[in-house]
């Protein structure tokens, strides 16, 4: 059963903190907005039980580490039978970094990362191209990324 909480200025005074820098130490939270690290614990762990807080990653520069080709790809299939199939496999291809299902001409919509142009060939042929159920793919590189922001919470 799924618990319901009401999250209140507290609680969004920690996320819009920690969605800026997810190491920053609970203590350091808790200096900023002026309560105990143990009310920041608390929090936390509240907030991860009921799923708003799904996980903590890090932001890395792609492209310093050799995936400075970023795409996404619209992918028209058969019919909607075949979403749970291509998404599994696209899944297994670990370039794609985001699958969406999507409204409009796609029926799914995907990020990927790669070396370069060839490798993205290379994935869209042999790969995703191949995939029982697709129709057709749409690509659209991204040359530059402009800006790149978390959400601002706040409460209504």
């Amino acid at each position: 059963m799924v618990r319901t909480y009401e999250l209140d200025m507290v609680d969004y005074r920690i996320l819009n903190i920690l969605v800026q820098d997810a190491k920053l130490p609970y203590s350091e939270v808790a200096r900023q907005i002026q309560v105990s690290a143990g009310t920041v614990h608390g929090r936390m762990n509240r907030l991860e039980e009921l799923g708003i807080v799904r996980r903590a990653t890090l932001s890395l520069d792609l492209a310093k580490l050799g995936y400075g080709t970023q795409v996404y790809i619209g992918i028209t299939l058969l019919s909607n039978a075949f979403i749970a199939v291509v998404t599994e496999k696209l899944r297994e291809i670990i370039e794609v970094t985001d699958a969406y299902f999507a409204t409009g001409p796609y029926h799914i919509f995907t990020c990927l990362r790669c070396r370069n142009n060839e490798h993205l060939r290379a994935i869209l042929r042999e790969r995703i191209e191949l995939i029982e159920g697709v129709v057709r793919t749409e690509t659209l590189v991204l040359l530059d990324e402009l800006f790149s922001r978390p959400v601002a919470l706040k409460a209504d």
